[in-house]
């Protein structure tokens, strides 16, 4: 339990007291915890104290809060490596996950200037834009909005966009994937991907635009995800 005579303050042996709960699944995914006053009577000290150490643990992405409901124990974050480029669908069968897509919009357009440039198209020349759902075990997890060029896949449809695009480009047109430029920034959701991924209207989100190369340096895809904030943190191994 706590021990106030430490150096350690009591809001962190709190939120640590609370890790190991979750961890020996006292509190399970999905359960509430008990409330700030019960955990202020439990602990013996002031419920601000407690609301301290809650805060906390949610900002960490281990709780989160529900209005008019209480605090519940989160679903563990994905950790997505930020070196190697692999696919969602690659991604979470590494994780024993069961990915699935749902194509929500697919269709050829002229693209923008900067979408044009991106994928080093002439002016006028079209790009097949598809919006898809990414989910794993039936949760929604992303959302995407790719661009591909029409010049070098004429034959895409809809239903082949069901799985993942890296295995049809590296099986059914045997072409081999080089690699990606992307840039990553985070963001509030807006109202309608807040419906996409079933989240609030103020959530945070992850947002990763990719550009990916064949290995002859053509640009076969321009892709800009959205991720959720609250199932996904991204890692990266530095080295001097």
């Amino acid at each position: 339990m706590l021990d106030k005579n430490s150096y350690i303050p009591i809001y962190i042996q709190i939120e640590e007291i609370i890790k190991q709960r979750i961890l020996a699944e006292e509190y399970k995914i999905g359960d509430a915890i008990p409330s700030e006053r019960e955990l202020s009577v439990q602990f013996d000290v002031s419920r601000m104290t407690v609301r301290q150490s809650i805060t906390n643990l949610v900002n960490d992405g281990l709780l989160y809060r529900e209005k008019g409901r209480g605090t519940f124990v989160a679903n563990p974050k994905l950790e997505q490596p930020l070196q190697g480029l692999t696919s969602f669908t690659e991604d979470m069968r590494a994780r024993n996950m069961v990915p699935s897509s749902k194509v929500v919009r697919f269709e050829k357009i002229i693209p923008s200037v900067e979408v044009a440039k991106d994928l080093q198209l002439e002016l006028g020349e079209e790009v097949f834009f598809v919006i898809r759902i990414r989910n794993a075990d039936g949760i929604p997890m992303a959302i995407e909005r790719t661009y591909i060029p029409v010049k070098i896949y004429p034959t895409l449809d809809a239903s082949k966009l069901e799985g993942s695009l890296y295995t049809l480009i590296e099986t059914a047109f045997q072409q081999r994937i080089g690699n990606a430029i992307q840039q990553m920034e985070a963001a509030i959701v807006s109202k309608e991907d807040s419906k996409f991924l079933q989240i609030n209207q103020a959530a945070p989100v992850l947002i990763i635009k990719r550009t990916s190369y064949l290995t002859n340096d053509t640009p076969f895809e321009l892709v800009r995800s959205v991720y959720r904030a609250d199932r996904y943190k991204f890692i990266s191994q530095i080295s001097r």
